[in-house]
């Protein structure tokens, strides 16, 4: 596993894994503009649309390509003084404090019609710097409930454990990772 830096600043990063052709920020957001891909994903998951209240697939293609591309300039447009830590909020709803390399999620906040289903998840480093570790279309209320989610939970662990493994606290000690790489 390797790492992207997404913003010059070094506020933001997104994991390569081995065996992958794109990190985990570009993967997400390429599956979520592939209309293809996306009718198959909600063919496949549509009895859990119902908590949305979608019934058409052409509707819920269409509002997660519409999501993908407001959270994608969300991301990619980050300004040097903007604060990630508005962006990602804990993983565990019920969380109220930090904690070390602590899991999060980002999400649109407000759309017409439902909540996105969309979710970026990353490890805090510090306040305001993460690693994207992936992400998923969540339609159920627990991670746990679904494959393709608890695949991300699994990669969030995974993740956290190889920093942990390599001695990977924080940002300087991830940055003296990177330049030692």
């Amino acid at each position: 596993m390797t790492f992207d830096k997404i913003i010059e600043d070094g506020r933001l990063w997104a994991v390569h894994y081995n065996d992958e052709e794109q990190n985990e920020l570009e993967r997400v957001f390429t599956q979520w503009n592939d209309a293809e891909w996306l009718l198959e994903f909600f063919q496949k998951n549509f009895e859990d649309l119902a908590y949305f209240k979608v019934t058409n697939l052409d509707e819920a293609v269409y509002d997660t390509m519409e999501d993908s591309d407001k959270l994608e300039c969300l991301i990619l447009d980050i300004s040097p003084d903007a604060n990630l830590d508005e962006l990602f909020r804990h993983l565990e709803n019920g969380r109220t404090s930090e904690m070390m390399l602590g899991k999060e999620k980002a999400r649109l906040d407000k759309r017409p019609r439902h909540d996105s289903w969309l979710r970026i998840y990353a490890i805090k480093l510090n306040p305001g710097i993460y690693v994207i570790t992936g992400g998923a279309i969540k339609l159920t209320l627990e991670m746990k409930d679904r494959e393709h989610t608890l695949k991300e939970l699994g990669k969030l662990e995974k993740v956290r454990q190889y920093l942990v493994e390599n001695d990977i606290i924080d940002d300087d000690s991830f940055n003296d990772f990177i330049k030692e790489g």
